[in-house]
């Protein structure tokens, strides 16, 4: 599974999931790290990536353009580093592995995650 980490996560989650055996990348290896969201957007759906983000705005474009992919996870907690939150998105990435293939927005707290499918 390819993980595209958003620029508002630590590149530190590069170093936590791939040894976990995904393949993930952060945005600032493959793009500006000034990019619009849109632009991140469009390199994740068309590579193929699941988008990995803190920030709501991702939701919101899906909800706008009608987008049937990428799928995207929104960390809703206070402490999103790696060491603290590693577990929660594991079980996600676990739990939701067909889901997060066939195009999803899964929003994770620390006590649940909330799936729509695609498109909202």
């Amino acid at each position: 599974m390819k993980i595209l980490i958003d620029m508002n996560l630590s590149p530190d989650w590069v170093k936590t999931l791939n040894p976990e055996g995904f393949n993930a990348v952060h945005w600032s290896e493959v793009g500006a790290i000034t990019a619009p969201d849109r632009e991140v957007m469009a390199w994740a759906k068309s590579n193929g990536y699941i988008l990995l983000t803190h920030d709501l705005d991702f939701g919101a474009i899906l909800a706008v353009t009608g987008a049937n992919s990428p799928s995207v996870i929104q960390l809703r907690f206070q402490d999103i580093a790696p060491e603290k939150s590693k577990y929660i998105l594991l079980d996600v990435l676990s739990r939701f592995r067909n889901e997060l293939e066939s195009g999803v927005l899964i929003s994770v707290d620390e006590d649940r995650a909330r799936i729509r499918v695609l498109p909202l």
